[in-house]
């Protein structure tokens, strides 16, 4: 690209090497000789499938989860090899690319298994699947009552060389909760589909329920493969039981822009839309040139001192500051209080969220800033954020 299409006063700097380190502790964490699917929808969490796909694997992740079919191909085409699930469909799919390239799929329903089919014998391949059971999350999957039907029309194609049932699994509603009475209830409704699938004549070769939250706080739930997202690139799917350090992991992406306009303002101006900031004294703005078009929540304004908006780093080393956003959030831009005492100039850095070792902010505080979670933080930052990678390993 030439350095005008390249060119963007923000962007999202994602370390690799973090991503490696953080699937190293959730094979840690995984129980009983359990595998690690590092999950990559998303575009990863919005981190960049391809590079933190093949991170996780130099990382020791045997499977990748990809939810759209078109995630789970790009993997293929980038010559990303080992085992693949894609599990999120409707009728039409492109099934018969995805078994072709080798990639094992779920089925959640009678129409499911029979595109499947389908598509194995448009292939000639065999197409390895994964039966997803309803255990109690009401979301995708089929319901423990039609379980047996599914079951027995599988097998019949299992026995006819189209399919091989190689896995079984199901999600959990409330494993951020580990002590909640659903997360005990949804593993004796998953123990008993597992049981019927194997009873039935599957080839089971992994059942798993775990998700992030459940890898790192319910090892009783881990069996085969444990499937974490969120915490791969290093944020706590539990923020109100542990920090990512306490469970070894260090968040991946490190999201900064440039301040543009810096000016002197006197003391009752408006800032913003509406004007729900209004500045106490004579002080100092900083533009900082990123907003909701880019994925910054609009929740996240702040009319300080009753409702500070989302946090921002402004400066480095010593003389770096924890400001909060003045103001309502822009389609473009956020703007920033800086104080009357500011020495800080057009260009400086500022960091919106970051590994928060520094002190700086975390997309987890952006999270309660908006009063969402962190994942959406992540998951919502726009294509026109440039992402550049960085290895803190190497």
């Amino acid at each position: 690209m030439s350095p005008v299409n390249s060119y963007y006063p923000a962007r999202a700097v994602v370390d690799l090497g973090a991503v490696r380190s953080n699937v190293r502790a959730l094979r840690e964490h995984a129980s009983g000789g359990a595998e690690v699917m590092a999950v990559v929808k998303a575009d990863a969490y919005g981190h960049g499938l391809v590079p933190c796909a093949r991170a996780a694997v130099e990382g020791g992740a045997t499977w990748l989860g990809a939810a759209q079919v078109a995630e789970a191909l790009a993997l293929r085409a980038a010559g990303i090899g080992g085992r693949v699930l894609t599990w999120l469909y409707a009728p039409g799919a492109p099934l018969a690319e995805a078994v072709a390239a080798d990639v094992d799929v779920s089925v959640a329903a009678g129409w499911a298994l029979d595109e499947v089919v389908v598509a194995a014998r448009a292939t000639g391949r065999t197409a390895r699947v994964h039966v997803k059971v309803d255990t109690g999350l009401g979301r995708n999957g089929v319901m423990p009552d039609d379980l047996p039907e599914l079951l027995a029309r599988a097998v019949e194609a299992q026995a006819s060389g189209a399919v091989e049932v190689v896995g079984v699994w199901s999600h959990l509603a409330l494993a951020d909760q580990p002590d909640h009475p659903t997360v005990v209830g949804q593993a004796d409704v998953f123990a008993h589909a597992v049981r019927l699938v194997e009873e039935a004549g599957a080839h089971l070769e992994v059942r798993h329920l775990a998700n992030s939250a459940a890898t790192l706080t319910s090892p009783g739930v881990h069996h085969d493969l444990v499937r974490p997202g969120l915490a791969v690139y290093g944020l706590s799917p539990v923020p109100h039981l542990g920090a990512p350090a306490d469970y070894g992991l260090v968040p991946a992406m490190t999201l900064e822009a440039s301040l543009a306009t810096v000016k002197r303002v006197p003391a009752d101006h408006g800032v913003s839309y509406a004007h729900a900031y209004r500045t106490p004294t004579s002080t100092v703005l900083g533009v900082v040139p990123i907003g909701y078009s880019d994925g910054l929540p609009r929740h996240a304004s702040g009319d300080l001192p009753e409702r500070p908006g989302g946090p921002v780093q402004v400066g480095s080393g010593a003389s770096a500051r924890t400001l909060a956003v003045a103001g309502r959030v822009c389609m473009d831009q956020v703007m920033v209080d800086l104080g009357p005492d500011a020495r800080e100039a057009a260009g400086d850095r500022v960091v919106l969220f970051g590994s928060g070792e520094d002190g700086g902010p975390t997309a987890e505080d952006w999270a309660r800033a908006a009063g969402t979670i962190s994942y959406e933080i992540t998951t919502r930052l726009g294509a026109r954020v440039p992402r550049a990678y960085v290895d803190g390993e190497d």
